[in-house]
């Protein structure tokens, strides 16, 4: 899929560190807390390894060659349920407000529903209003507490979709 030199499509294993850096770059940026978040996530510095399983994908954002987001889904951690997780969702300020963040969530639902999942969680962080924004206009509805345990536990923003 191409949109105005942006290209959106599945993880290659030479993305692993340019996304690791935008993911925390991004997190930087929005002052989130490096505790608690994807920041210190192992798996941030293996995208690709992490979404080699089943009922796994993560799409990248690239401009003219270079990383500049992404977002994947997989089953939700800890949780007894057909519940899949909107994860690791973040963009350069280069790619957003262009309308690509519907972009990427709808490839993401589409296959949540493709793997058989019933409903899409999420958290986030009350600070990242514009991404709070974005969910909601996508149909994400704030839950009063998380759901399972992504170990995230500085993000206190919960939501959830049925797909």
């Amino acid at each position: 899929m191409i949109y105005e030199d942006f290209i959106i499509r599945e993880i290659k294993t030479k993305d692993n560190k340019a996304l690791a850096k935008v993911i925390r770059n991004v997190i930087l940026e929005m002052g989130a807390p490096k505790v608690g978040t994807a920041y210190e996530d192992k798996a941030t510095d293996k995208m690709f390894e992490t979404y080699e399983k089943e009922k796994a994908v993560y799409y990248v954002l690239e401009h003219k060659e270079n990383v500049v987001g992404g977002a994947g889904i997989a089953q939700l951690d800890n949780f007894d349920g057909n519940v899949c997780e909107l994860q690791k969702m973040y963009f350069l300020p280069i790619a957003r407000g262009k309308g690509l963040g519907t972009k990427l969530i709808s490839k993401c639902l589409e296959k949540a529903k493709e793997f058989g999942f019933e409903s899409c969680y999420l958290e986030t962080l009350p600070y990242m209003q514009d991404a709070v924004k974005l969910y909601h206009k996508n149909g994400f509805t704030n839950l009063e507490k998380p759901l399972g345990n992504t170990c995230h536990y500085s993000c206190n923003v919960w939501m959830l979709k049925e797909i």
